[in-house]
């Protein structure tokens, strides 16, 4: 196998066109750095060839000795390179190879140096207040075109998420927390408290007044019913004009009564009807004969095609209410969307409570994930280094890192020369 499909084997992510620039790039900067070697090779064997000729001027030595370092500068940080990554010249040098031998404790060094300088408390802490998070979001929302955005986005989830969501085990859902939730309890002893709370806080009253005056109001108009009746019950042989002289008496009572009964609060008719109410809600939460019959109102409500049916209708509703809303940007739906979105961005804005408390929860929760999981989290560097192949891992550090590291070799041609130079020099110069 090729050294590139080794590479692309085991590094599936790798980017095949940057690979190739990055391995044309390394080529020639190894060509650079061997030119080097091979000049300073040129001007020593020079050098040496003029001196042994004879009558060579004096600073040829002080070439030849500058060339000759800068060999051996040359050779020394190309051995130094290339043990990082291979031995030099196939021969297994002790301690060469290091990143093909070492590959796993790098990763392992790699993801503790990871965890401990980037992923603890307090470097996640201060980088988070320093992002200043919640204002820099709270701006970026408050804009509506951003909410319109985040609209149209949630829209987008939304949607998915309904049409993904199966409609039986919905309605089962449904039915389960709320339909049968509801029927589970008797409905007489709560329904008994409530009513009891009620009138203790006399809302009744308010209740009684409304069918006080609604009777009032139908006895003034109920003349001609009240004739009816009376004309169809009373004996036949009576007079015309009785019936009407008694339907007129019974509707002026009935006006006259209705009238009182809506006018004075403590009527004896309010009263029975309040006493009534406690002595109901009383009968609700004790009287088991009471709590029977609410439990047979309640199973005959249950039974209505319209509640057995209430969790299916409900689904289809909001199922058809979010398809209807999502895709229309001018939908009520997207349109709320927005206008929350806009005001929980200004709330951000320009909330200052607001913006340290929302900067602690993310604070505290970023923190908790790092204490809890950065062992996990920077793992992943571990294991992946781990699962590499040696050599194609040490190709591939090579492939990235190498180019920068033929300057090794180049700043070690010429600094070795300058120093066999200024060696020589200083030798020439004292003897």
């Amino acid at each position: 196998m090729s050294e590139r499909g080794s590479l692309a084997e085991s590094f599936a992510g790798a980017d095949p066109v940057a690979d190739e620039e990055r391995r044309r790039g390394l080529r020639r900067m190894k060509l650079v750095a061997l030119g080097f070697l091979l000049a300073a090779t040129v001007i020593f064997l020079v050098c040496t060839w003029a001196q042994k000729g004879g009558g060579a001027p004096g600073w040829v030595g002080y070439v030849r000795a500058a060339a000759e370092a800068g060999m051996v500068g040359a050779l020394a940080d190309w051995f130094a390179v290339t043990a990082l990554f291979k031995h030099p010249l196939g021969v297994p040098i002790p301690h060469t190879a290091i990143i093909r031998r070492k590959k796993d404790q790098l990763g392992e060094g790699l993801g503790s140096f990871v965890r401990e300088n980037f992923l603890s408390p307090e470097v996640i802490e201060t980088k988070l207040r320093d992002a200043d998070v919640p204002s820099r979001l709270g701006k970026w929302l408050a804009e509506p075109e951003h909410a319109a955005r985040v609209a149209s986005e949630a829209s987008t989830v939304l949607r998915v998420l309904v049409e993904l969501l199966n409609d039986d085990d919905i309605q089962q859902i449904i039915d389960r927390m709320l339909v049968r939730r509801i029927a589970e309890p008797q409905w007489g002893p709560p329904v008994g408290r409530v009513l009891a709370q009620l009138l203790a806080e006399n809302r009744q009253e308010a209740l009684i007044q409304l069918l006080c005056d609604r009777a009032f109001q139908w006895s003034l108009n109920a003349g001609e019913t009240i004739e009816r009746v009376v004309t169809r019950d009373s004996p036949s042989w009576s007079p015309k004009f009785v019936d009407q002289l008694v339907g007129d008496r019974i509707h002026r009572e009935l006006m006259d009564f209705t009238d009182k009964v809506r006018r004075n609060p403590n009527h004896e008719l309010r009263q029975s009807a309040t006493r009534f109410l406690f002595e109901f809600a009383d009968d609700l939460q004790n009287d088991a004969a009471t709590i029977a019959k609410a439990e047979n109102v309640k199973e005959q409500l249950l039974a209505r095609d319209e509640v057995a049916r209430a969790a299916e209708t409900a689904w289809k509703t909001l199922k058809r209410l979010v398809l209807d809303g999502v895709d229309d940007p001018s939908s009520t739906l997207r349109s709320r969307i927005a206008d929350s979105v806009v005001r929980i961005g200004e709330s951000l804005r320009d909330d200052v409570e607001l913006r340290d408390k929302v900067e602690d929860w993310l604070v505290r929760g970023a923190q908790h994930l790092v204490g809890q999981y950065g062992v996990e989290i920077t793992s992943i560097i571990t294991e992946t280094i781990e699962r590499w192949d040696a050599d194609d891992a040490s190709r591939r550090i090579e492939l990235h890192v190498g180019r920068d590291l033929q300057f090794i070799r180049i700043n070690g041609t010429v600094v070795g020369a300058l120093a066999g130079l200024v060696i020589y020099s200083v030798a020439q110069i004292i003897f």
